[in-house]
This record gives structure tokens, sequence and C-alpha cells, in this order.
């Protein structure tokens, strides 16, 4: 790299705790929930019903941290919150991950497992807005790439790791448990430099000095967020295209069943997802210093919309392949722009509020994107419908996004 482009020690540091925690969201998306059937069918419970409690643990867990992620920003705010309430929900995370290898059943494995995920979703509220502490709105677009990109292919490590161990072992309780481990050490291990070398550089003088206060603030906050008009039509905008993109996400493991792919040509399938949003994660933080976030943005969103055309007419398993493909050139692309465009938009000192908000938005989005889906299948008869609700959304998100210039 030259002078200019030299990521400094302590992004750096800032950068690879995206690769330790993703390392726990691939699990969350791919054994977790095949342990947890099995855990299900042991109980003489059928596969309907494991989905069914699966889907809405998920759900709860989500909307717990929604309505939390205001207060804790606003109380992370003040001189030397961020970090410890970073640690103490970073030790919550582990803790679950390391835990779910010892649960002894399927109700205590789903505790455990609501835990561990908002465990990781607060840190990710801290960490999102760490990124005003650690650099400036001119490096910001590169070096929130830069996370997301190196997060896709460090996850792959651990990862990769662990369906060797399950394979070796058969698929095996076991190798199950031995894979949530692996993965709880690469998390704390890939911690560290952030826990050692990043630092608050903007907050609030004093301390949160009642609930009430905070409260308050957080009522300020969102005033003050609907007054913006520019800040409310891209967090709107926001909210609907990465309803979309987590929706596109999700989804593709139920095509690639649909589809009668294989469970080893799906993990590939993901694996091949990942290796491409890499460097194409990268080249966005590239792109976004010559022409802007806020344009590539609406690239991305375009592309996503050709994504859903393209996925609903699906019905060949090389199209799948495509589809991996494609979904690999924009996802990291997008969420990285999103995170550093809003970074820019908003005052550093209460990052961990306006973050927390931006995270409510993230997170009803992740909830709402399977409802439509649901919606389309059990009401129309057919998933695939859900791929063109998802259009709908894609145009929405554009025109606010367009409105936010």
């Amino acid at each position: 790299m030259t002078e200019r482009t030299r990521l400094t020690r302590t992004e750096i540091s800032w950068i690879l705790y995206d690769v330790a925690n993703s390392a726990f969201i691939m699990l969350v998306s791919t054994t977790i929930p095949i342990y947890f059937a099995t855990l299900v069918e042991e109980a003489g419970m059928d596969t309907t019903t494991a989905s069914g409690l699966w889907g809405l643990v998920t759900a709860a867990a989500v909307l717990i941290l929604a309505v939390l992620s205001p207060i804790l920003g606003a109380v992370a705010d003040y001189k030397g919150m961020k970090k410890r309430l970073f640690i103490g929900f970073l030790v919550m995370g582990l803790a679950g991950a390391v835990s779910l290898a010892l649960a002894p059943d399927w109700l205590w494995f789903l505790f455990i497992f609501v835990a561990a995920r908002l465990g990781y979703s607060a840190c990710n509220v801290f960490y999102d807005s760490m990124l005003t502490d650690v650099t400036t709105d001119e490096r910001m677009d590169m070096v929130s790439s830069h996370g997301y990109a190196w997060g896709y292919i460090g996850s792959c490590v651990p990862f990769i790791i662990g369906i060797v161990v399950l394979f070796v072992t058969g698929m095996s309780a076991t190798g199950f448990q031995i894979s949530f481990l692996i993965t709880a050490a690469w998390w704390l291990l890939m911690s560290i430099p952030l826990l050692k070398n990043v630092h608050q550089a903007h907050y609030l003088p004093g301390r949160p000095e009642s609930a009430g206060k905070i409260f308050r603030q957080v009522g300020a906050t969102f005033l003050k967020i609907r007054k913006n008009k520019r800040l409310l039509c891209y967090i709107l905008g926001y909210f609907c295209y990465i309803d979309g993109v987590y929706t596109i996400i999700s989804m593709a493991t139920a095509y690639g069943n649909e589809l009668g792919i294989d469970t080893v040509q799906m993990i590939l399938a993901l694996l091949l997802t990942q290796f491409v949003a890499f460097p194409c994660a990268i080249l966005s933080g590239v792109l976004a210093k010559k022409h802007g976030p806020l344009k590539l943005i609406k690239v991305f969103i375009l592309a996503y919309i050709a994504i859903c055309l393209f996925g609903y007419q699906l019905d060949k398993v090389w199209e799948f392949w495509v589809l991996a493909v494609a979904v690999g050139t924009c996802q990291g692309g997008i969420q990285a722009l999103s995170r550093s465009y809003y970074g820019k938009l908003i005052p550093k000192e209460e990052s961990n509020e306006y973050f927390g908000f931006f995270d409510i938005f993230g997170k009803f989005a992740d909830f709402m994107g399977p409802l439509i889906i649901s919606f389309c299948a059990l009401v129309l008869g057919s998933s695939t419908y859900g791929i063109l609700a998802l259009v709908v959304l894609f145009v929405a998100g554009y025109l606010l996004v367009r409105k936010a210039e």
C-alpha cells in the first residue's frame, strides 16, 4: 500500500474484530441450526417443530436487542463506558458460545443460544460506533470495507476447520461441540488487538446519572433524527434495502434445498460467496473514495434488484452458483459503505446512541424479511413470490437514498 492508504495499528485492530465475530455468525447460519435439529429429534419432536422453535428464539433475540440498542448506546456515549460495555457483552457472547458445546438438551441449548446471540449483537453496536474513534471521515469508507472484507475471509478459517472435524467424526455430536469451541477460541483471539489498541476518542462528559436521564436522552436523539431530513431519509432507505439484503442471505439455503443441492455443495457455495465478497468489499472502499459512497450504494441497490429478478426465475443448479457469485460481489460493499456513510452523518460524541438507532433498523429488517417470505408462502402458495416483493423494498430504498443526497 502507499503511505496515504496504509492502515494504522488502531485501524487494523478494529478490523480484526470483524474477523473475530464473523466466525460466530457463520456458525449461526450453518452448523448451529443443524445441531439444534438433532437435539430436538432426540427428544422425539419433528423437524417442523424444530424449525418453528428456532425461528421463534431467533426473532426474540433480534427484538430484545433492537429495543435495548439505543439505551445501551446512550450509556456508552459517556467517557469510559464504551469499552466497559463492550467487554461485558463480549464475555457474555464468548461464554454462550462455549456453553453451546455443554448444553445437556435442546431447551438449555435454546436459552444459551439467545444469551450468546445477544452478547454478539450488543458488541456489534459498540463495535460499529468505534469506527468513528479509530479513523477519520476521509478514511472511513476504506476502513469499513476492509472490516467486512477480512471478516468474510477470516470467518472461513475456523469454519473450514470445524467442517473438517465434523467429517472426521462422522457428523457426531462431539464434532459439533468441538467446532463450537474452535469458533469461541477464534472469537477471543481475534478480539485481543481491539481490546489493547482501540480507545474511545469521542464521548460526552460526565456519567449517566439516572435511568430517566438516559430515556430523555434517547428521546432527544430520536427527535434530532426526525428533524434532520437527510439523515432520516437515509436511515429509512437503509431499512428498506438492508431488509432485502438480509433476506437474500437468509433465503440462500432454502433455495438450495428446493433445487435439491446437497449439503456439501451448499457449504461450498457459501464459501464461494465469502471468497468473492472479500476482494469486492475492498474494491468498494477504493471506488467510494473516487465516486462517493452514496453513489455506490445506489449502484448496489440496482444490482440487488437484478439479483431478485434472476432469483425469481431460478430453477437450475448452475443458476444457484451464479446467484452466489452475484451476491458476493454486492454483499460486503453495500454493508460496509452503509456503515461508513452513516458514521459520517452523525455527531461523533454521540456515535453509540446513533448507531443504536442504526442497529434498530438493521435488526427489524432482519426480522421483517423472513415474515415477507412466510406470508408469500402461506398466502400466495410459493415463497418465490417473496423475491418479487423484495424488489419493492429495494426500489423504495433507492428512492429514499436519492433524497438523502
